[in-house]
């Protein structure tokens, strides 16, 4: 009995140290992020699957009309995109893609969210091209500055 101790102990440190080891232990959580669309929008599912391809865990919410719900999250007319997702306390509209938005999750900056207005061709979801595109952060007064060049 008095063996057995000492190698809990020791299996108890082991475990630890994989735990904490970078790259080791468990996978880091998904991250929840709740997305209204509409039910038609095949490009919206396909954001969905490019979310849940690099570790978001997505609330799927089907609405037939998403402006009010725009309109009360701050997103003004030119930012629109087709659908609208929430995360953290921040509103992301349409193609953004999911490294901009882990990006946005670890510096916090004081941005109401980001947006790939309009629907970009190359964006995540999309996949239909490769001109460049421009994500935007935007502030509860609608200014916007430049998050991601794509």
């Amino acid at each position: 009995m008095r063996m057995l101790k000492p190698l809990v102990a020791a299996a108890a440190i082991v475990t630890l140290a994989a735990a904490v080891a970078p790259g080791r232990g468990p996978a880091a959580a998904p991250l929840a992020i709740t997305v209204y669309h509409s039910p038609t929008c095949q490009c919206c599912k396909q954001w969905i699957s490019h979310l849940q391809a690099n570790g978001f865990a997505v609330k799927s919410v089907v609405q037939d009309d998403l402006g009010d719900l725009k309109a009360e999250l701050g997103v003004g007319s030119a930012l629109r995109s087709c659908h609208t997702a929430v995360i953290q306390g921040y509103v992301i509209e349409g193609h953004v893609p999911a490294a901009d938005i882990k990006r946005l999750l670890t510096e916090k900056p004081k941005l109401t969210g980001l947006t790939a207005p309009g629907m970009p061709g190359a964006a995540p979801g999309m996949d239909a091209g490769h001109d460049p595109y421009q994500v935007l952060g935007f502030d509860a007064l609608g200014k916007t500055t430049v998050w991601a060049k794509h």
